[in-house]
């Protein structure tokens, strides 16, 4: 059995990841596939998982604002369809027997752990999974900058950014719409910044350069990408600082 590049890592997923075909709301065997191949990561690879999850099939804050609505409580609102999505996910994998343990920016302590970076520090220590929800707990903010903040947080060693929509990587245009879109291999935060390609939002970009954070942009949808992200198989694009891949 291959081993793991990274000890720690942050597992970023779109809420859309989750979606039935028409996008929306949650496709409970996709949830299950993500759950087996996160447990057999952390139990294989014996690698330290924590997950952040985004709300976009149930909600999108952006989307809400775009058509009237304050733009702060329409992403608050966003942020309640993560904890969904967490929960969902956090459901799935306990039934696999993977001890996992939802943290959430915004306190609702019925439902979940509030975020405490040093308890999920301990909570991966312990070979548990940790989803975190609710973003940042402030509007304006994504959850690609969630997965960003989390991971320097809890000292990750990459950021491994799954992709759907059949995207496995980035690309020097949007391939669906451009057939010239050449896939790049290795990019710099830099570049990413510099070209205004498309994989995280800027503020998440400059804060992984800031902080010498790699990231793996891969296509989460095919089986078993996400040990292949792991091992260092060359699937996706690595962003990162570095000059090589």
């Amino acid at each position: 059995m291959p081993s793991s590049r990274f000890r720690r890592v942050v597992l970023k997923l779109s809420g859309e990841a989750f979606s039935e075909s028409s996008g929306n709301g949650i496709d409970a065997a996709v949830v299950q596939r993500i759950a087996e191949e996160v447990t057999g990561c952390r139990v294989d690879l014996d690698v330290e998982i924590a997950v952040v999850v985004g709300g976009g099939n149930i909600f999108r804050g952006l989307s809400g604002a775009n058509r009237g609505m304050d733009r702060a409580r329409a992403d608050y609102m966003g942020m309640l369809a993560t904890v969904i999505n967490a929960l969902a996910l956090q459901d799935a994998l306990e039934a696999l027997g993977q001890p996992t343990r939802v943290q959430t920016a915004i306190t609702m302590s019925q439902v979940a752990e509030p975020y405490i970076p040093r308890r999920a520090t301990r909570h991966l220590e312990k070979g548990r999974v940790v989803v975190f929800a609710a973003g940042t707990g402030n509007p304006y903010f994504t959850t690609d900058t969630t997965a960003a903040l989390r991971a320097a947080e809890i000292g990750a060693e990459a950021v491994l950014k799954g992709t759907h929509s059949g995207v496995d990587g980035v690309y020097s245009a949007d391939p669906r719409s451009d057939p010239e879109a050449v896939k790049l291999d290795h990019v710099s935060h830099f570049e990413v910044l510099n070209r205004r390609l498309q994989v995280m939002d800027s503020t998440a970009i400059t804060f992984c350069m800031d902080n010498e954070l790699p990231i793996i942009v891969f296509d989460v949808t095919a089986p078993g990408n996400i040990q292949r992200a792991l091992v260092g198989e060359p699937i996706g694009t690595l962003v990162s600082s570095s000059a090589e891949r």
